[in-house]
């Protein structure tokens, strides 16, 4: 059974405390994506929050958050994520429980990638269980 670590996006964008809600949209346009990890850098790439096109929108800009606003009024804390070692089949049903699209991937507790959805589906993979996982997801935003 394949893993995590094979379907994966390695190296994907990240930000840091450091940066500012317009470092962060800039990124998920040049990185053509929605999802942007938070890491703190001067502990390696440990993983402490994510943020998603959603956050800037309802956390930053609707609540008139300028700009230079901190990545950590707007990121997610709590964050759900998958080991490399977990299996293809592992992810999508967390996905799926979760309600979730995108799960940051962790090596002792550092960033390694970004698994998706489209990830499981793309690689035919798993096409029934990412399928699936993805009309509950869509099924729960709808209600």
């Amino acid at each position: 059974m394949k893993t995590v670590r094979e379907v994966m996006t390695e190296q994907p964008a990240a930000v840091t405390l450091l940066d500012n809600v317009y470092e962060v949209a800039v990124k998920m346009r040049d990185y053509d994506t929605g999802f942007i990890p938070v890491i703190d850098s001067e502990q390696g790439n440990r993983l402490i929050g994510v943020i998603t096109d959603r956050d800037l929108v309802l956390r930053g800009y609707a609540q008139k958050h300028p700009g230079s606003t901190a990545v950590e009024t707007v990121m997610s804390k709590q964050v759900v994520s998958v080991l490399q070692s977990a299996t293809v089949d592992e992810a999508a049903e967390l996905m799926a429980s979760r309600q979730i699209r995108r799960l940051p991937v962790t090596r002792n507790g550092q960033l390694i990638g970004v698994v998706s959805l489209g990830d499981l589906a793309a690689k035919d993979l798993f096409a029934d269980e990412a399928g699936e996982a993805l009309s509950e997801i869509s099924q729960h935003r709808l209600h």
